[in-house]
């Protein structure tokens, strides 16, 4: 193939060639000034949350959940009055009841008290309680070992001594097995009690409670039919066995006056021990009751109101359900709290 040279421009071609960049050039210097005047868009900085307020203890009052002891103590001189009424009710018996908190604040770090105890019990057919009657009153002393500051998420933490007296009727029922109320022992429970204020994502109080307690018991004289299942000429001695019990309890304010509980607890017990005879015919006879050991899980709802940081009333059920060798039962309770 033949290839030809390409044609050399003329002077007057080469002219026109530099007056059109010349223009070219011209026409684009105002759009690349202005490019340059031109700020560059400013960054997108996202505005920071707005922080959910948290509400203050001052503004939640509350009654305590149904069953978990507190940890706090009371002010020196301030005293604590809370009765509950309550129905421990099975497939065939009721147990009804008064259980009495009276508390007073001995120093601020020390609480002392006395929890006096009324039944009465309801058994399908013959049996039940001949009336009300006293069961076994309890004295108690709290000691707490912690100081928190207020708006603090630190456990207060406390230690609970407490005697379980034998007040109440438990051996010599005859007929009426339905008035055995006691235990005819001294039982002390030593328990650690603690209390945690967490807020929530809302900003609201969720409250919580752990409470740790190991009970023993000391021997009881028995004498005919009993509560541990003695028959009638029985002559002996009963011992509880020892219990271990934990409770988890959390509260919900929902407002300054209402609050969501519920309790869950778990409970081991070990059986009684009885040794005696037993008198049949003028003729007497070893006899040895070994109690069986038990667990027992529960939960317990509840509804706190509370008409000022004074006074409140608590609703709720404790069911008892599951474990071992532990019968279902369900006990619905009213409690009135009552702080001055």
């Amino acid at each position: 193939m033949t290839t030809h040279p390409a044609a050399t421009p003329t002077p007057h071609q080469r002219r026109l060639r530099r007056l059109a960049w010349s223009l070219s050039c011209a026409a684009l210097l105002p759009l690349a000034a202005r490019a340059q005047d031109t700020p560059p868009p400013a960054a997108i900085v996202p505005l920071p949350a707005t922080p959910v307020p948290r509400q203050s203890q001052d503004d939640a009052w509350w009654t305590g959940p149904m069953l978990a002891n507190s940890a706090a103590t009371l002010p020196r001189g301030h005293v604590l009055v809370e009765p509950y009424i309550y129905d421990v009710s099975s497939p065939h018996a009721d147990g009804y009841g008064s259980l009495t908190y009276l508390l007073y604040g001995l120093t601020d770090r020390l609480t002392v008290g006395l929890v006096p105890v009324l039944g009465y019990n309801r058994v399908d057919g013959p049996g039940g309680s001949s009336g009300l009657g006293l069961g076994d009153v309890s004295v108690q002393a709290q000691y707490r070992l912690t100081e928190v500051p207020a708006g603090s998420s630190r456990p207060t933490v406390s230690l609970l001594l407490q005697e379980t007296l034998p007040s109440g009727k438990y051996d010599r029922l005859g007929r009426r097995p339905g008035n055995g109320l006691g235990s005819g022992a001294t039982t002390t429970t030593l328990q650690v009690n603690t209390q945690t204020y967490f807020w929530l994502t809302n900003g609201r109080i969720l409250r919580m409670r752990f409470n740790v307690a190991q009970s023993f018991s000391t021997r009881a004289r028995v004498e005919d039919i009993s509560v541990y299942g003695t028959p009638d000429g029985f002559r002996g001695h009963a011992r509880p066995g020892r219990s271990f019990y934990v409770d988890a309890a959390w509260e919900y304010s929902l407002s300054q006056r209402w609050v969501l509980a519920l309790d869950v607890t778990y409970r081991r017990s070990h059986g009684a021990h009885v040794r005696g005879y037993g008198v049949d015919d003028a003729q007497s006879s070893p006899l040895r009751l070994d109690g069986r050991s038990s667990e027992a899980f529960g939960f317990a709802p509840a509804v706190e109101y509370s008409g000022s940081p004074r006074l409140g009333v608590l609703f709720g059920t404790r069911v008892i359900t599951g474990g071992h060798n532990t019968a279902t039962t369900i006990t619905p309770a009213l409690a009135i709290n009552y702080v001055h």
